[in-house]
């Protein structure tokens, strides 16, 4: 196992509650080197943090190995099966109705409602 790839299980295995779900992918290209994240459900929020800011500190942490070792490294983190993000996408999709007008009739509607609201605007 690589440095880099070894470096990431110790801190993540170190932030999450489900330490033995945690799997990490390395895959070597062109690009330089992927890594690939999987983790417990609920230990989400923890690896993404509040506004992405724990993800972004293990990525420039992981910069900093790949440097060390005259790689490129990149993380890529999977959304686990039942996340709550893909329950949130379903649940928006669900709650959207479907929009079976065509393009033409959406973009003169808008027209119609441009028109009106420049015809309130004149005094």
């Amino acid at each position: 196992m690589e440095q880099d790839q070894e470096f990431l299980e110790f801190v993540v295995k170190g932030l999450v509650d489900h330490p033995e779900d945690v799997k990490v992918d390395r895959t070597v290209d062109e690009m330089g080197v992927l890594l690939t994240l999987d983790v417990n459900a609920e230990d989400m929020g923890k690896i993404i943090g509040r506004s992405g800011n724990t993800a972004k500190a293990i990525r420039t942490l992981l910069r900093v190995v790949g440097m060390k070792n005259n790689s490129r490294v990149n993380l890529k983190i999977n959304e686990p099966v039942g996340g709550l993000r893909s329950q949130e996408m379903s649940q928006a999709a669900a709650a959207e109705p479907a929009l079976d007008a065509p393009a033409s009739e959406t973009q003169s509607d808008a027209a119609k409602s441009l028109d009106d609201a420049m015809a309130d605007l004149k005094i």
